[in-house]
């Protein structure tokens, strides 16, 4: 996991929810912006899987914006949408194993004819006869 953390920007609002005057007065919902493009930190094909991945998170703009608002701290806010934001980008630059096609072993073709028969001959055993 690679650490852009020196390339987003914050910025902090009032949460919206519990917290009594605490809510009215401080500003402890922190939302990050990181400008995708602009990154040092990846290459260009990682940039393409990230945009790939997620389209529906960044904007028009190419930015990627997450927002927290779970604390009534504005620093542990900012600690959670930072590793929000850093394992949503992990995520999206894993790219799954290619799965190839194998045939099945002989014992195993033999297996399967073996239960078949067995199976109808259950099923031919209890049909009516006069």
């Amino acid at each position: 996991m690679k650490d852009f953390t020196s390339e987003l920007s914050f910025k902090t609002a009032r949460s919206s929810g519990a917290g009594g005057q605490n809510v009215n007065k401080v500003e402890t919902m922190v939302t990050a912006r990181w400008a995708v493009w602009d990154s040092k930190f990846f290459s260009d094909e990682e940039k393409k899987l990230i945009f790939e991945k997620l389209k529906n998170k960044i904007s028009a703009e190419g930015y990627l914006q997450l927002s927290a608002q779970e604390s009534r701290s504005q620093l542990d806010n900012k600690e959670k949408v930072i590793q929000k934001l850093l394992e949503l980008v992990d995520k999206a630059l894993f790219v799954p194993k290619k799965r190839f096609k194998t045939k099945p072993t002989k014992s195993s073709k033999e297996k399967r004819l073996t239960q078949k028969k067995q199976h109808s001959e259950k099923k031919e055993n209890r049909k009516f006869r006069m």
